[in-house]
């Protein structure tokens, strides 16, 4: 064991921080590396120790587990609305952090990205220039950006007067530049004037790629798939028509069409496509041809909940016979699936929901996917199964089956409200997790009556 700095609660609303043990030593990884070496790697019931909500931008310790948090978010903090909700963006796929880790956004209630600074090592939260203090820098761009995996300064996204329109913005000058107008890309039929697109902008790691989906009026709605690279031009594919056109790549009929979209996310090493296909599983289109495969939600395939997209891998939850019976599969073989959690741990138990995040994923797919989990339910004071209401990374180079525990979410999730799901985003170096969480119902509710959220972040070295 290892002796580490905890949290002890001394009654319902005040904690103290107290010297004990409380981090188990981590088993060792297959792979012979240790990248969370003070991680509880067991495979136990860990009971959540009741505590009250610390204040922002005060480091503590959770008392479960004894990973260093802080809190980013009160009722203070959205600039917009009154005792608003904050939360992290709900896709695993795009960056929330700068690849240096020094800078972060976080989504307030009413859509705007807010951005904030962040020192790694003192895990102080600072504003940045052009912020108001305490209530972070209101980017300049659609909800749902990401940053770039090759510059620290900038962040891409689409343009909130002009949605078909990507754009970035520099922090060090304040800046705002045009990536592509999209409406110029040559799609069929033509862009409409009416149309949007969907704002979670995905890019390939050394930023030379980008992916979005657009042409419909709403979420949901969208039938293009638009890919922008800087050297070559645009490329599109009409999810609706089968059609896939462009100024580069092959041209012609795809092997699938007749559905619209929910979400497109471009693989890191910008070679295929992820399709999400709301109550139809995912499509997978290798962008330089005619080529798209189709995995299924209602098959044996199980291509179903949330995922995450590496450079030639994907990665979701199973299922059956376990909600932790979480699987990677190649792009290029959807069929083929090899467990990353075994053996699972017996009984069995359904119901767990699972978020990833996989931004650090690096260049060969076999770095850590990490994410966090939770549970629809009425008592949120208890903890009844391994995994429950947790954040976690597990192993994906398949040479062991380590999952590294990190600390209770405390998220107290209502089906009707997104927000209070526990999503998360991996930082681009795998050290920290931002995710959302209620705090056991304790951080209240707006002035509308929503029940509100507020960001957090574990540190998971």
């Amino acid at each position: 064991m290892k002796s580490r700095l905890t949290l002890i609660i001394i009654a319902a609303n005040v904690f103290v921080a107290l010297a004990g043990p409380v981090r188990l030593a981590a088993q060792a990884a297959g792979s012979g590396t240790l990248p969370y070496p003070s991680a509880v790697t067991d495979r136990a019931i860990h009971l959540k120790t009741p505590m009250s909500p610390p204040p922002v931008n005060t480091v503590f310790y959770d008392p479960d587990f004894g990973a260093r948090m802080v809190r980013v978010s009160d009722e203070t903090t959205n600039p917009f609305h009154l005792n608003g909700y904050l939360r992290t963006v709900g896709s695993g796929h795009s960056a929330s952090w700068s690849s240096d880790t020094r800078k972060f956004y976080v989504m307030a209630e009413g859509g705007a990205p807010l951005a904030f600074g962040f020192n790694p090592t003192t895990m102080k939260i600072t504003t940045l220039p052009g912020g108001t203090p305490g209530r972070g820098f209101a980017l300049p761009l659609r909800p749902g950006p990401t940053f770039s995996y090759a510059d620290p300064d900038l962040i891409h996204g689409t343009n909130p007067k002009k949605p078909l329109t990507i754009i970035s913005y520099r922090f060090s000058t304040s800046t705002v530049s045009t990536v592509l107008d999209t409406t110029g890309c040559g799609t069929n039929p033509a862009l409409s004037s009416t149309a949007t697109s969907d704002s979670d902008l995905s890019s390939s790691a050394d930023d030379s790629r980008f992916a979005i989906s657009e042409g419909g009026r709403q979420f949901g709605a969208h039938m293009f798939v638009i890919v922008y690279d800087k050297w070559k031009g645009c490329r599109w594919y009409n999810t609706q028509t089968g059609q896939i056109g462009g100024a580069w790549g092959a041209s012609g009929k795809a092997t699938f069409g007749g559905y619209l979209i929910a979400h497109a996310k471009i693989a890191k090493n910008g070679k295929h496509v992820n399709i999400n296909v709301n109550g139809d599983g995912h499509y997978f289109w290798d962008i330089d041809t005619l080529h798209v495969s189709h995995c299924p939600l209602h098959t044996s395939l199980v291509c179903g909940g949330y995922g995450a997209l590496g450079n030639e891998h994907w990665i979701n939850g199973l299922g059956s016979p376990d909600e932790m019976n979480v699987g990677i599969r190649a792009i290029d073989d959807l069929a083929h699936v090899s467990p990353l959690v075994w053996p699972l741990v017996t009984p069995y138990q359904l119901g767990l929901q699972l978020h990833f995040s996989w931004t650090n994923v690096g260049p060969l797919d076999q770095k850590p996917v990490c994410g966090s989990t939770y549970l629809y339910k009425e008592d949120y004071s208890s903890i009844t199964q391994p995994f429950e209401d947790e954040v976690f990374c597990i192993e994906t180079d398949l040479k062991a089956s380590t999952v590294w525990r990190f600390a209770h979410t405390r998220a107290s999730v209502e089906l009707s409200y997104f927000h209070t799901q526990p999503v998360g985003s991996v930082s681009q170096d795998g050290h920290f997790y931002l995710f959302t969480s209620g705090w056991d119902e304790q951080v209240g509710y707006g002035a509308n009556g929503t029940p509100r959220s507020d960001v957090w972040i574990v540190n998971l070295r």
